[in-house]
């Protein structure tokens, strides 16, 4: 028996179902590679789901998080504030993209930073509804689960949910949903469903994470600011999946230049360690009373020297940029494999910066979704030593997140067995069929 065989056993004897895992047992890690407790080797193109942004272990971001364990671990920033928050929030109201004066409140996860801009958000209206969208993912809590629009595996079984939630399609192209017709849902929810001066916020991913990395279309963040506008509703940008640097700018939504009055952050602000920011419009982020918003581990002061480090390390190695580089090499390669005979069943590719995805399909004319086949390709990767993450609403897309940090010669390794992963699965679902 191996180590991970053996480690997949004391699994199922302590760990609850629930947490579905991969049967990869890491020993360690990094920047782009990972070593499981065999000795195998992986790249790493899911980043712990974006959130390696600047690599395994990046030496900055390293060295900052020791050097603050050596002076205190834990205070509750309720109870003895420390400086390195404040320079993070700072740091934050600097560079979010509002346009006007802003503050920041730390938290743990994307989930509470989700559920806090809901709080502000409401206590700045008075009002009570929130609207998101269909493939939305906004966290695993019983507010995120409701603001989320797939269901499994997010939401099978565990409702009821809050009320007072509201879903308007989210435009896509590739399956028949324009902006056009989006706009109408929107329109036809404030008809029948929610009157718009009950709404105290949109809330959108501009690109979508678990939804199947759908971006946006410009024109419909642009019209949905003028819808917000006119009805005194507030915009929330989630960007905890699509934010610090991912897709080749700090922000997913300054591709659109669209100003949102609150944005959400995880993952990749700390380089992977727990922490999390909502960041907006002062007169906004004041709304709520003293006491109303924080938490016992709210603004940990570990994760917040790394997330300091990390904001470092973005400006300093140009991580926008090399995301951009990123994207470019990885959607070239994949739309040339696409184009090749025998390669139909990739239906779509499309990315912004280094969030990139291709979509599985039975076949490119009906755009029927293959999980099947998006199975299998994860699987062949794994066996030939590269990690990879399914999404989507259908099951079908496979997401490429690659460390922003990331060597180009691992780049190019890793999109190799890409190619290979799909060829050998197309092979093995005909011969199975045969």
């Amino acid at each position: 028996m191996t180590a991970s065989m053996e480690l997949k056993t004391r699994q199922n004897s302590a760990v609850a179902t629930g947490v579905g895992t991969r049967n990869i047992f890491v020993e360690k890690a990094q920047n782009a590679e990972l070593w499981d407790v065999d000795g195998n080797r992986f790249i790493d193109f899911a980043a712990g789901i974006a959130v390696n942004n600047t690599g395994h272990r990046h030496p900055v971001v390293m060295q900052a998080v020791t050097d603050q364990a050596l002076k205190f671990t834990h205070t509750c920033f309720h109870v003895a504030p420390y400086e390195g928050y404040v320079r993070l929030a700072e740091h934050l109201n600097a560079i979010a993209p509002t346009g006007v004066e802003n503050r920041t409140m730390l938290v743990t996860t994307g989930a509470e930073a989700v559920e806090n801009a809901v709080k502000i958000a409401r206590a700045f209206t008075g009002r009570s509804g929130i609207v998101a969208f269909s493939g939305a993912f906004h966290g695993r809590t019983m507010l995120g689960m409701a603001l989320t629009g797939k269901v499994v595996p997010y939401k099978k079984n565990f409702g009821p949910f809050p009320p007072e939630i509201y879903h308007a399609p989210f435009p896509n192209a590739y399956v028949g949903i324009s902006v056009e017709e989006a706009l109408s849902g929107l329109e036809r929810l404030f008809a029948a469903d929610v009157d718009p001066e009950r709404v105290a916020a949109f809330i959108i991913e501009p690109v979508q994470g678990e939804g199947g990395f759908n971006i946006a279309p410009t024109e419909f963040l642009v019209k949905l600011r003028e819808l917000a506008d006119r009805h005194g509703i507030l915009l929330i940008a989630d960007e905890v999946q699509a934010g610090m640097a991912r897709t080749g700018k700090m922000f997913g939504i300054e591709h659109s230049g669209v100003k949102p009055d609150l944005v959400t952050l995880a993952k990749g602000l700390a380089g992977g360690f727990p922490l999390s920011a909502v960041t907006g419009r002062a007169d906004v982020m004041n709304a709520a009373h003293p006491g109303g918003l924080g938490g016992t581990y709210a603004g940990n002061p570990l994760a917040v020297a790394a997330a300091n480090a990390v904001l470092d390390v973005i400006n300093n190695e140009a991580l926008r940029e090399r995301a951009v580089e990123i994207g470019r090499r990885a959607v070239t390669r994949l739309r040339s494999v696409a184009e090749r005979q025998g390669m139909e069943r990739i239906g779509d590719v499309r990315g912004l910066g280094a969030m990139i995805a291709f979509e599985l399909v039975d076949d490119r004319e009906t755009k029927a979704a293959s999980p099947s086949l998006t199975s299998r390709i994860v699987a062949e990767a794994e066996r030939r030593g590269l990690i990879l993450l399914s999404c989507g609403t259908r099951q079908n897309v496979i997401r490429l997140l690659p460390p922003l940090t990331i060597e180009y010669e691992i780049l190019e390794e890793g999109l190799d067995i890409i190619e290979e992963s799909i060829e050998a699965a197309i092979a093995s679902e005909a011969a199975s069929v045969a």
